[in-house]
């Protein structure tokens, strides 16, 4: 540590091994790559991965809230830890979401490839070093088959498992200063082929809120979600939200592209004598769509939570023809004749979901149930609506819930009974067209329970089969649902959809590139240390010692710059589902090719951006604890080297307070990668919003790839509490960290 040369050099105390590594080295299993097999369906699953040690009783929440939020009245001190709920303890992960609205903690996301009865075929393990859900985001990973049924779409974020707050923290390049979840992380689409071939497109839409689903068709995603979480309307984080639309494979860099705008007062109040259009409401939160659907060259979708806008059945641009990138802002949002038009504020407001055409004139519509558990056994609108077009307007002919239960209690395997959930509607839905004239739904059920977000309670799927032609309700009345596959505890089913078939030309897996330490930067830098997620990357695990070879085990990384130079890089860490490597210093900046060679097959990735910085700060917890240290200076030059976290009981790492004042000078020394071309001069530190003179900003000098940044903490911090690092090298923000202070 430069500054502090007569002292011991804190590098040489910090026990690096308590990072946060599951994206910096990993040792993750080998993950089959698994086929499809047309006629079966598929169903996207997560599965709780958190323990105690992940986070602690009386942890700060929500994690990295900036002071330009109101943290105070966003959250306080975890009531419970990262344990699942059990028959042995009263603990209960998601009684947070009392305290943190914006509560969630991300999991691993699982396609299981199952017969049209529910028989197991084979199960597709999304790697985590790609991506993940927020597990207790109920209207997360929709599953749809693209427009020429080769392809299943989704979407995750790009973000480790069990990392808290992720899905109502920030969108990269999207940043809203008063939304207390202050992480930023990538909603991204996933694109799995027929063969299991996996890529990664990262977007930087809806930010502050989730990415709901995303349809494949005319070599462009169509997406729906929600945006903003903080307490204003700007316009950056409004333009993230609604219908957008990306370019598979687009760099990181990529503006969200909003495929046009939705407000009420496009519709007129049926409670107007005058014929009035609706007031507007909350900018943006009128398209808080969801549900997503593409027939016949059209985009449906729907809306059915928030108390903003209309829950109701939309077309998107003109029928017939899908919005492209160059008229996406004009596109039209238009209500489906025929569907409400009521506000979502009123009492007799409807909760639309899943869509899915039989054809041209018959239109199944989910309908996921109010979240009330006293109103879920008497709901009429709960459960499968079935639409006929007639006249150029849509009539709701009768609903489907026999079968359903809804409002009833079942019990879940080693589950607390307190928590037993209740079927409430369904939310995702998938069709197959029969040879009979008939159809048979898969559909995701929506829950009520006593749990602390009824997001995490399992779940089921199940079936129906309906006569397309049938308008009667009274023979409607003798079709029922079956369960055909039911989570246990500890896990969620969320999208469905049918299997894909394979096209002319097998998809290729396509490796994601991240920075190691801030999986939101938009590029790598040379001399930094990187990451590359996927499956099949590697026939073995290792994590060989300095010097690094550039090749292990047939294993290999080369860069192609922008000046056309190919270099190998050096191996830290190698995995069949992720690989730790550093960039080489003489790689140009910007566009650049990535090339992974595992034997005698190869995965490249694309518009990968190589830029002279691209800082990301180290952490040791899924709440961005900082992997740092503390040095105090007395008056008279002795240091003393502190940690600034401390494990608890559970093994969980937790923050270390630090005291500044007392007549020492206290400086703050923090770790990571992709900084040192800034340099002391070009990189600046704020702690809580106040500004922290950086006395050193560089290599650590002893390990390659990691940098060291030294910062001076002022005195007017003295008993802030938990409080936010925000590193800036050459006008880049790294990923924010935290730590605690007396």
């Amino acid at each position: 540590m430069r500054p502090l040369e007569s002292g011991p050099s804190p590098h040489d105390k910090f026990d690096f091994q308590k990072i946060d590594r599951s994206r910096l080295f990993c040792c993750q299993l080998r993950i089959a790559q698994t086929a499809f097999t047309p006629g079966n369906v598929v169903v996207t699953r997560s599965v709780y991965t958190g323990t105690a040690a992940n986070l602690a009783v009386g942890q700060p929440l929500p994690p990295v809230c900036p002071a330009t939020a109101a943290c105070a009245s966003s959250g306080g001190p975890a009531t419970d830890s990262g344990a699942y709920p059990s028959t042995t303890s009263i603990n209960n992960v998601w009684n947070n979401n009392n305290l943190d609205g914006s509560f969630g903690v991300t999991s691993p996301i699982f396609l299981d490839q199952i017969t049209p009865t529910g028989t197991l075929v084979n199960t597709l393990a999304i790697p985590t070093s790609m991506v993940t859900t927020s597990f207790s985001s109920k209207s997360e990973v929709a599953l749809n088959l693209s427009a020429d049924g080769t392809a299943l779409t989704f979407m995750a974020y790009i973000a480790p498992p069990n990392t808290v707050d992720v899905s109502d923290a920030n969108s990269p390049g999207a940043y809203d200063p008063t939304n207390p979840a202050g992480g930023s992380y990538y909603r991204s689409v996933v694109q799995v082929g027929a063969n299991g071939a996996i890529q990664v497109t990262p977007t930087t839409s809806y930010s502050g809120n989730n990415g709901r689903a995303a349809a494949l068709a005319n070599g462009l995603y169509y997406m729906v979600g929600n945006a903003n979480n903080g307490s204003g309307t700007p316009a950056n984080i409004i333009a993230t939200a609604g219908a957008q639309i990306a370019t598979p494979g687009q760099s990181f860099a990529t503006p969200a592209t909003e495929i046009g705008v939705f407000s009420i007062s496009q519709v007129t109040d049926p409670t107007s004598t005058k014929g009035l259009p609706y007031a507007p409401d909350k900018a943006g939160k009128d398209n808080n769509f969801r549900g997503l659907t593409i027939f016949n060259n059209t985009m449906y979708v729907t809306k059915g939570s928030g108390g903003n806008g209309i829950n109701t059945v939309y077309r998107v641009g003109d029928k017939g023809s899908l919005p492209t990138v160059a008229n996406a802002a004009s596109a039209a949002i238009t209500v489906l004749p025929g569907f409400p038009t009521t506000l979502a504020k009123n009492a007799d407001a409807t909760f639309p979901f899943g869509l899915f055409f039989a054809n041209a004139t018959t239109l199944y519509v989910s309908d996921e149930g109010d979240g009330v558990a006293a109103d879920a056994a008497g709901s009429k609108s709960a459960g499968l609506g079935k639409w006929v077009l007639a006249n150029g307007t849509w009539t709701k002919v009768y609903v489907l819930q026999n079968g359903l239960n809804l409002g009833q209690p079942y019990s879940v395997t080693n589950y607390p009974t307190s928590l037993n959930p209740a079927t409430d509607g369904i939310r995702n839905i998938a069709g197959k067209i029969n040879g009979d004239g008939t159809v048979t739904i898969f559909g995701v059920t929506s829950t009520v329970s006593s749990n602390g977000d009824q997001g995490a309670d399992p779940n089921k799927l199940v079936a129906i089969t309906d006569v397309i032609a049938n308008t009667s309700p009274t023979t409607a009345a003798n079709e029922q649902f079956t369960t055909i596959r039911s989570a246990n505890a500890g896990e969620v089913l969320r999208g469905v959809a049918l299997a894909p078939t394979a096209g002319t030309t097998p998809m290729a897996n396509v490796p994601l590139i991240l920075s190691a330490s801030n999986t939101s930067a938009t590029s790598i830098a040379p001399g930094s240390l990187a990451v590359a997620g996927g499956q099949n990357l590697a026939s073995t695990t290792s994590t060989p010692s300095a010097p690094f070879p550039t090749t292990v085990s047939g294993t290999s990384v080369s860069i192609v710059d922008a000046q056309g130079n190919t270099t190998l890089a050096q191996l830290f860490a190698v995995a069949p589902t992720q690989i730790t490597f550093y960039v080489p210093a003489s790689v140009a900046t910007g566009t650049a090719q990535i090339t992974i060679a595992n034997g005698t097959t190869t995965q490249t990735a694309g518009n990968i951006e190589i830029a002279s910085v691209a800082p990301g700060l180290l952490t040791l917890n899924g709440s961005g604890l900082a992997a740092a240290q503390v040095v105090q200076v007395a008056p008279g030059g002795a240091q003393t080297v502190l940690q600034v976290y401390t494990t608890n009981s559970s093994g969980a790492i937790v923050p270390n307070p630090i005291t500044v004042g007392s007549g020492s000078s206290t400086y703050l020394v923090l770790y990571g990668t992709g900084i040192a071309a800034g340099g002391t001069a070009l990189t600046t530190v704020t702690i809580n919003g106040v500004n922290a003179p950086v006395t050193y900003a560089g290599s650590q000098g002893t390990d390659t790839g990691l940098d060291q940044v030294d910062v001076l903490i002022p005195a007017s911090l003295a008993g802030k509490g938990n409080v936010n690092v925000q590193l800036v090298a050459e006008g880049i923000p790294a990923n924010p960290a935290q730590i605690t202070i007396h």
